[in-house]
């Protein structure tokens, strides 16, 4: 169990209005402090601040404090080409750092990223490393976000509802609003739903049954790596290196 508080710095009130001002996560890009001043500001984000001390206190809660925001740390807005969003922080000891479908260098690839590295193979001829490190993806601009950026040990969606999703909405919606094209790949029933979210005639979507194991007879064969790819090319964009390095360290 971890200190929560640190990740969002002290609260800071507005004494002349007795209002609290905008809890900052850490090291976040100005971009995205400027895109989501108006969220961090809000009632919401201080209750789901103190929802998640109160949780770091009773229980172990994935990811680590300071990994909660990677996915913003690691790709600014202006860079954002690719969005792939998933539903929940994997919930097992020393799996979750901050990225969607990623895990730690030196953690077992989970069962959905298996599956991803499978469909990679077909679609675009990747060599699956060992390793299960996405942050090569997230310096490109593939933005790797979980709808819900935190999550009890062993127990799924048990942050779900707790706040998280008027964040991370307003992430899409701050993504919507760039001029130049992104794509979003929505998998599965939960991430299909936000595409009613992006409006921009710009962008992209891309959408198909999820990589997990319940689902991944429909989701292979969907070629959504290489569909990535064109979408970016047409639109003068630089494609995205899919291939993992062979080896992964933690910066």
């Amino acid at each position: 169990m971890t200190d929560q508080p640190s990740l969002f710095g002290d609260a800071v009130t507005d004494t002349a209005t007795e209002t609290p001002k905008a809890l900052l996560p850490a090291g976040l890009p100005e971009s995205w402090q400027q895109a989501l001043a108006a969220e961090f500001a809000s009632p919401s984000f201080h209750a789901l601040r103190d929802f998640l001390v109160e949780e770091r206190r009773a229980h172990n809660v994935y990811p680590p404090a300071p990994d909660v925001f990677n996915a913003l740390r690691y790709t600014p807005l202006e860079n954002v080409k690719v969005f792939i969003l998933g539903q929940d922080p994997y919930h097992g000891a020393g799996q979750a750092h901050g990225l969607a479908f990623s895990v730690r260098p030196g953690v077992r690839p989970p069962p959905s990223l298996v599956n991803i590295y499978k469909e990679l193979q077909t679609d675009v001829g990747f060599k699956p490393p060992r390793h299960g490190y996405l942050r090569a993806w997230a310096e490109q601009g593939v933005l790797l976000l979980n709808a819900v950026l935190t999550v009890r040990q062993g127990e799924p969606n048990s942050h779900a509802g707790k706040g998280w999703e008027a964040i991370t909405d307003a992430v899409i919606h701050a993504v919507n609003a760039k001029p130049q094209r992104v794509v979003f790949v929505l998998w599965g029933a939960y991430a299909r739903k936000k595409a009613k979210l992006i409006t921009g005639k710009q962008h992209v979507i891309i959408e198909s049954a999820h990589p997990s194991p319940l689902s991944v007879a429909k989701f292979l064969g969907t070629k959504p790596f290489s569909k990535v790819n064109a979408a970016l090319e047409e639109a003068g964009e630089t494609p995205i290196d899919w291939q993992l390095p062979e080896k992964a360290e933690e910066q």
